[in-house]
């Protein structure tokens, strides 16, 4: 009987521990999702990936986070509902990079990836001179934030990584942007001496001297090459002159008619939907949101009704499966609205292509047609989404 009542009284007490273990990974767990709902609802631009474990009768947070202010909301919650834990969050960047927390794009096109290995999906790219906040590293693998703020994996190759001292003598020196969609850096003022490098479009180098036909220029590692005059302009030249008008979005888009459709990409040398339209944007001085669905939650709402009515030249239409009761809306493609009385639209499906919504026209898309769920105006309206280049020349440490 009294070896009955001490296994009782064990098996209650390990019940109620259960019991309150239990519910206090609840109440964390809630905590957790309502704050991440709030400071990183989208995991490509903001990390909020904090466990919660029960060990040696102990509370433990682990995993990692890029913002502090959540992570400091989240520790005041649980010290206020009287829970003890043990700290292990990591608080992106931190002592994995040291003091070099920038990075620039080293080769013509950076692929940044989903995962820090070669096999891993194709999120992103990023362009040559490009300045990359470094996160976190893993072996030859950096975890960097690109400007328009999405997060992923790029091998070491591909970056020159940088102290924040480093990065602001870079930033001091005159720059050349690369305005041809794709060519080559030589070795001397020869277009038929080595070449040092491809280049593509938005390629960004310091300028070291001026020749008659040729920018002697310095890559971010200290390479010197040579860049035909008539194929880049000064940096701060190319912003001023931009014309930034739907005309020239346009002219921008056709030039590239036939690049091939690549997952990821977002090049001159070969991108997806929204790739393309950010290298368009791009090529008129704007930097907006590497995705189609987060691009279509910049800009202004047009065409409310689905009618292609009050469209203008230049605004991004949205495609994909509209919202039903059970499911939200779920935006799959994007493409650049042209009209010219043809219906027109511009965007990057096998390749990069014009299509049309009217059915009297040989290119007639009635796929995407049908598909349409609405288009957002980027030009000309101010949206802490869409960052101009020419009020914002590069993120500075």
């Amino acid at each position: 009987m009294k070896l009955f009542k001490i296994l009782s009284i064990s098996l209650f007490t390990v019940l109620v521990s259960c019991n309150n273990t239990n519910k206090t990974a609840s109440e964390f767990e809630t905590l957790h999702s309502n704050i991440k709902k709030e400071f990183a609802p989208d995991k490509r631009v903001e990390l909020f990936d904090i466990q919660f474990k029960h060990k040696s009768n102990q509370f433990i947070l682990t995993g990692e986070t890029t913002s502090k202010k959540a992570l400091s909301i989240l520790l005041d919650s649980l010290k206020h509902k009287n829970i003890s834990f043990k700290n292990e969050v990591r608080v992106l960047p931190d002592s994995a990079v040291g003091n070099k927390i920038y990075a620039l794009g080293n080769n013509s096109v950076i692929n940044i990836r989903s995962k820090p290995k070669h096999s891993a999906e194709l999120g992103t790219q990023g362009l040559l001179g490009m300045q990359l906040k470094v996160l976190d590293r893993k072996g030859s693998w950096y975890r960097v934030q690109t400007p328009d703020n999405y997060i992923s994996w790029v091998d070491a190759g591909g970056i020159e990584i940088m102290t924040a001292e480093k990065i602001r003598l870079w930033n001091k020196k005159h720059k050349l942007i690369y305005t041809a969609n794709s060519g080559f850096v030589y070795e001397s003022k020869n277009t038929k001496s080595t070449r040092v490098s491809d280049i593509a479009f938005g390629g960004i180098l310091a300028l070291v001297k001026e020749h008659d036909s040729f920018y002697e220029v310095e890559y971010p590692d200290g390479r010197i090459g040579f860049l035909k005059k008539d194929e880049a302009v000064l940096y701060t030249t190319w912003l001023k002159n931009s014309p930034s008008n739907a005309e020239f979005i346009e002219s921008s888009a056709k030039t590239m008619l036939g690049v091939p459709y690549l997952w990821g990409g977002t090049s001159t040398k070969g991108n997806d939907c929204s790739g393309f339209t950010k290298i368009v944007y791009l090529m008129n001085g704007y930097i907006i949101p590497r995705d189609a669905s987060q691009q279509v939650h910049a800009g202004k709402v047009v065409d409310k009704n689905l009618k292609f009515k009050g469209l203008e030249k230049g605004d991004l239409m949205f495609f994909g499966t509209p919202a039903t009761n059970d499911k939200k809306i779920r935006v799959t493609h994007v493409g650049i609205w042209l009209g010219n009385n043809k219906g027109e639209f511009i965007h990057s499906s096998s390749n990069v292509h014009l299509s049309s919504i009217n059915e009297n026209e040989k290119n007639y898309d009635e796929f995407n047609k049908n598909r349409y769920l609405g288009s957002r105006r980027y030009l000309g309206v101010k949206d802490d989404k869409i960052i101009d280049l020419k009020a914002s020349l590069q993120i500075k440490p």
